[in-house]
């Protein structure tokens, strides 16, 4: 199980986008540690304006993570990225199936 520490802020709808993101590219579950830093002046000044902030245990910090290819090295740095979930982040999407045409009545509709 990997095992971080997210430095976020009641409300914080980018931690939120960052957890999702977090889940779906890491290879193995992830326990989050979430430190709510608005209770102290401390994190405040040191995370204010980078949240959200990941750390792992030995320290190592990614703030504002948002970005796929940035969590995704960071994720790569450590072994805990899955590389499947990553390609298939950046792949097009699929071409939707066309629904075929008919005719009722002499009119015609589409699927």
């Amino acid at each position: 199980m990997i095992r971080l520490t997210l430095y976020t802020t009641l409300g914080c709808h980018l931690c939120t986008q960052l957890e999702g993101l977090l889940h779906t590219l890491a290879n193995e579950p992830v326990a989050l540690e979430h430190v709510e830093i608005s209770e102290d002046e401390a994190l405040v000044a040191r995370y204010g304006v980078r949240i959200p902030v990941l750390a792992d245990a030995n320290g190592a910090e990614l703030d504002r993570g948002l970005d796929p290819e940035r969590l995704g090295e960071w994720l790569r740095q450590r072994g805990w990225l899955d590389e499947a979930a990553l390609a298939a982040w950046f792949a097009p999407p699929p071409e939707p199936t066309p629904t075929p045409a008919y005719q009722r009545h002499g009119r015609r509709y589409l699927g």
